[in-house]
C-alpha cells in the first residue's frame, strides 16, 4: 500500500469513527430494559448518558433530561467527559489530517513537515478512539454490575421465588455504535502514523573518500621506486635518479629522462 493511499484511508477510518462518536454521545439508549421475566411489557424505559426516555405499547414516547449534574452517578460523568474528550480531540486532529493530506499542497508546505503534522494527527486519533473505547467499556462495566446486583435482590428466598420486581436494564444500541467507532478511530489513527513514515524525507549520507597527491617525497629507481619519509634532521626532499642521490635543486636544473616518466 502507497503512503498515499494509506494516509487516506486512516483519514476517512477516522473520520467515519469520529462520526460515529458523536452519534453514540448523542444516542438515548445507552441502556434499555431488559423485559426477560418482565411481567409489565406495555412500557419500555432506555436511558442515555443526557436523558431517560418512555415508550408506551401506544407508539407515545416521553423523554426527560437529566436537570441534574451533582445528582448524577460517578461514573455517568466520567463516562460524559471521556466522550466528549475524544470527540474534541478527534475534531482537532482531523482538521490537522486535512491539512497534512499528501494529495493536498498548500503553499511551499516541505514534506518534512506534512510528516509531523500526520504524526501529530495519528497519535490524537488514537488517544480520541481510546477514549471512545474506555467511556463504553466503563459504562458497560456499570450496566452489569447493576444488573446482577438487582438480579441478587430480585431472587431470594427458597427455590428462586421472585419475591420482588425491580427494572434491571442492559446493553443498548449506542454501546456498540460507541465500540464499533472508536475501534475505527484508533486503527484510522495507526494507519495515519504508519503513512508518517513515508512522507518523511529521506535522508541521504555520503560517506567523504579523500584523494591525496603524489608529493615530492617519491624516489624513482630504475628498478622501481621508494617512498621516502623526508624528516630526517637535515635533508631536503630527494631523489634517485641513476643510482646517484641528488636535491630537488640540482634535479630541477638538471632535469633527466626519468622526469617525464
Amino acid at each position: 500500500m502507497s503512503t498515499t493511499t494509506c494516509q487516506v484511508v486512516g483519514f476517512l477510518l477516522s473520520l467515519l469513527g469520529l462520526a460515529g462518536c458523536i452519534a453514540a454521545t448523542g444516542m438515548d439508549m445507552w441502556s434499555t430494559q431488559d423485559l426477560y421475566d418482565n411481567p409489565v411489557t406495555s412500557v419500555f424505559q432506555y436511558e442515555g448518558l443526557w436523558r431517560s426516555c418512555v415508550r408506551q405499547s401506544s407508539g407515545f414516547t416521553e423523554c426527560r433530561p437529566y436537570f441534574t449534574i451533582l445528582g448524577l452517578p460517578a461514573m455517568l460523568q466520567a463516562v460524559r467527559a471521556l466522550m466528549i474528550v475524544g470527540i474534541v480531540l478527534g475534531a482537532i486532529s482531523l482538521l490537522v489530517s486535512i491539512f497534512a493530506l499528501k494529495c493536498i499542497r498548500i503553499g511551499s508546505m516541505e514534506d518534512s513537515a506534512k510528516a509531523n503534522m500526520t504524526l501529530t494527527s495519528g497519535i490524537m486519533f488514537i488517544i480520541s478512539g481510546l477514549c471512545a473505547i474506555a467511556g463504553v467499556s466503563v459504562f458497560a462495566n456499570m450496566l452489569v454490575t447493576n444488573f446482577w446486583m438487582s438480579t441478587a435482590n430480585m431472587y431470594t428466598g427458597l427455590g428462586g421465588m421472585v419475591q420482588t420486581v425491580q427494572t434491571r436494564y442492559t446493553f443498548g444500541s449506542a454501546l456498540f455504535v460507541g465500540w464499533v467507532a472508536g475501534g475505527l478511530t484508533l486503527i484510522g489513527g495507526v494507519m495515519m502514523c504508519i503513512a508518517c513514515r513515508g512522507l518523511a524525507p529521506e535522508e541521504t549520507n555520503y560517506k567523504a573518500v579523500s584523494y591525496h597527491a603524489s608529493g615530492h617525497n617519491v624516489a624513482y629507481k630504475p628498478g622501481g621506486f621508494k617512498a621516502s619519509t623526508g624528516f630526517g634532521p637535515n635533508s631536503k626532499n630527494k631523489k634517485i635518479y641513476e643510482g646517484g642521490v641528488h636535491t630537488e635543486d640540482e634535479v630541477q636544473s638538471h632535469p633527466s629522462k626519468y622526469d617525464y616518466v
